[in-house]
């Protein structure tokens, strides 16, 4: 585990969100929050980070802003996550604002669409790599790799309507899961 950097701090929350939110495209962004958080900063252990992560995906809205709440309040209370929600959305906001002012003279260049692959195929890549991490650390346990083919055959093969199948999985997998914890104590 690397040494701990400066303190975090409501301004360095938001210096380091804007910094991701404005060099970012297409996703990948909770590999850059591990990579920035955990590995290089060390300010939020592996664990903590993808119980976060979790919970962040399990609440209505946008991954990315929910984990910036989580972050932001577990590092620099209210103030921290009112700050990293400011980070990781006004500076975007304001790049494609911008961007957007300009992107048909931009179109026209065979430049813009390389950008814009590279950036595709690394989001891709943070991606995965954040898929690696987790799988890592997911127990070998056979339910939860049934509940996922259920869940993909269901939505992916099936066409069957999303939010009740993940309802329905969701609601069986954590119910699986209390009881073993239950029979585990």
């Amino acid at each position: 585990m690397p040494r701990a950097l400066a303190s975090p701090t409501p301004l360095r929350l938001f210096l380091i969100f804007s910094r991701i939110g404005l060099t970012s495209f297409g996703g990948g962004l909770s590999g850059w929050l591990l990579r920035e958080f955990v590995t290089d900063r060390a300010w939020i252990d592996e664990e903590a980070f993808l119980n976060g992560l979790s919970l962040a995906q399990a609440l209505p809205g946008v991954n990315v802003t929910n984990m910036a709440v989580w972050i932001g309040s577990d590092l620099a209370g209210v103030p921290g996550a009112l700050a990293s929600v400011a980070g990781i959305v006004a500076p975007p906001a304001v790049a494609i604002v911008a961007l957007a002012a300009g992107i048909e003279r931009l179109s026209g260049f065979s430049a813009t669409t390389w950008a814009l692959d590279g950036a595709a195929a690394a989001a891709v890549g943070l991606s995965a790599s954040m898929a690696i991490t987790v799988t890592r650390r997911v127990p070998r346990r056979p339910l939860p790799w049934v509940v996922l083919g259920a869940t993909f055959a269901a939505v992916g093969l099936l066409h069957w309507p999303l939010l009740p199948v993940v309802v329905a999985m969701g609601t069986l997998s954590v119910a699986a899961e209390w009881r073993r914890l239950g029979r585990d104590r």
